[in-house]
């Protein structure tokens, strides 16, 4: 119900929306698309990272510092993806790396992958839920976290893997899946430990070399509007 179906082929929309596409090849090979290829990872608990400099802190997954955010966001993954999977089979829209086999991807694609289905965008599912709880982990740093989430969607526009309108309809689905997941006790217990467990990463006072970095390139698209 949080997802309406995607453009028509060949309608107004869907021809406003390609061209928007288009329009972000842009970015290809600058640093705004190497910040899309991280983005790609949205796996649990690698993707912890990508909130690192948003809140303050160096997630080392490979320590696991964090098991009850992993866990949380992991739960939250496994209801996007299904959630999302479940919007496509109801009606089929190309990816843009589809409709053009030229068109370059930011990551690795099988030809299974272009041609499988865009509307809505998982990832964007995805990162959209990601945002809304490292938001509710770190309310005072909400504002970053949820930008955070919401590039890691935009991040699939750029790549070319989604369309614009795939990307928003992932992301209204995504905060939908967060508001529905957050009303359970499970969700509360975990979100107690992981307010835990950044107190304690904040304690440490590591932070990420990287962060300088993802300035720069989240920059290069701080006006982009989807």
């Amino acid at each position: 119900e949080a997802v309406a179906p995607p453009p028509s082929q060949g309608s107004n929309a869907d021809i406003a929306d390609k061209a928007a596409s288009q329009a972000l090849r842009r970015y290809e090979n600058t640093d705004r698309w190497l910040l899309a290829t991280s983005h790609a990872e949205v796996r649990t608990p690698f993707a912890l990272q990508h909130f690192d400099c948003a809140l303050g802190v160096r997630f080392t997954p490979q320590d696991n510092t964090a098991p009850a955010t992993a866990r949380l966001l992991h739960r939250l993954f496994e209801d996007a993806e299904a959630a999302s999977t479940l919007v496509k089979m109801r009606q089929f829209r190309a990816r843009p790396v589809g409709d053009d086999a030229e068109r370059q991807a930011c990551q690795t694609v099988s030809p299974a992958g272009r041609n499988s289905a865009s509307y809505p965008s998982g990832s964007a599912t995805v990162g959209a839920a990601y945002g809304a709880a490292m938001a509710a982990i770190a309310p005072d740093s909400a504002p970053a976290a949820l930008e955070i989430g919401q590039q890691i969607a935009v991040s699939r526009a750029i790549c070319g893997m989604h369309y614009p309108a795939d990307v928003r309809a992932g992301m209204a689905l995504g905060q939908a899946i967060f508001e529905q997941a957050s009303r359970s006790p499970e969700f509360a217990a975990d979100l107690a430990q992981a307010r835990s467990e950044l107190a304690v990463l904040r304690a440490r006072q590591q932070t990420n070399p990287g962060c300088a970095a993802e300035r720069n390139a989240l920059a290069m698209s701080q006006d982009l509007q989807l």
